[in-house]
């Protein structure tokens, strides 16, 4: 399974960037899920499985997504060359 990296931004298939903040577990199932903020907007927090966040792209729901994973991790360059 791919790993998660807290702290850095990654691009949903359908185009916009989030920032994964934590990990956390939810209280009914113990399932471990993604804390992210949306990088657009309102920067509004959202929760999705770990699982799920690291998944591969459903390819019979989206043929024509042009990245492999739902969430890919970005590389941003520092732009005070850090």
């Amino acid at each position: 399974m791919r790993e998660l990296k807290i702290g850095r931004v990654y691009r949903h298939f359908k185009g916009d960037f989030y920032l994964a903040e934590a990990l956390a577990r939810d209280a009914d199932t113990g399932e471990v899920c993604v804390v992210y903020r949306k990088l657009y907007g309102d920067g509004g927090l959202w929760v999705r499985p770990l699982e799920q966040f690291l998944s591969p792209v459903d390819r019979e729901k989206y043929p024509n997504a042009d990245q492999e994973y739902r969430f890919e991790l970005q590389e941003i360059a520092s732009a005070a060359g850090h």
